[in-house]
């Protein structure tokens, strides 16, 4: 069990309670107090931060995926270096014929292998900066939340402030 997961347990062992104590007395008819709205909304954002987490790790595991696929390709080429290396030591007597088109060969292959590598390079970074975006707007997502919660709590508070006010100055006439 990663920290993480245990923190992550940790949490939700801490608003448990709450949380089932909130839905009983939902249940029964009840309405909900500002803490209780916090603590459905600290559940609510919980769950969503970890379907974030799956995401990202779906995205990494894609990068991990490319990674593999890479090297797999990088060995075939290394296999296929080996039998050109073979080839030329059994016509060592046409050394200087089979130079001239083992050269232009590997050119092609270098070059070919330069651009195979600059796409590869290439999708490797757009995934990072994919995976840069999708966190620039997980960061996003999770300030805007928090903002709305915080107007939310707030303007709860000055109503109930200026209710309790106003029944104050109602019973004291």
């Amino acid at each position: 069990m990663t920290l993480k997961s245990k923190i992550e347990d940790m949490l939700i062992e801490m608003i448990q309670p709450k949380l089932t104590e909130i839905e009983e007395r939902f249940s029964r008819g009840e309405g909900l107090t500002g803490e209780d709205v916090n603590t459905l909304l600290l559940k609510s954002q919980f769950n969503h931060i970890n379907h974030l987490d799956l995401r990202l790790d779906e995205v990494v595991s894609d990068v991990a995926s490319l990674k593999t696929d890479f090297k797999q390709l990088e060995n075939r080429f290394e296999g296929l270096e080996n039998k050109f290396d073979g080839l030329e030591n059994k016509f060592i007597g046409l050394e200087s014929r089979l130079e001239t088109k083992f050269n232009a060969l590997e050119s092609r292959l270098d070059t070919k292998f330069d651009a195979l590598e600059s796409r590869i390079n290439a999708k490797i970074d757009s995934l990072i900066s994919q995976f840069n975006e999708f966190k620039m707007e997980l960061r996003l997502e999770i300030q805007v939340a928090i903002h709305k919660s915080m107007k939310w709590s707030i303007g709860l508070l000055a109503f109930i402030i200026t209710f309790l006010k106003a029944l104050e100055m109602l019973l004291a006439k």
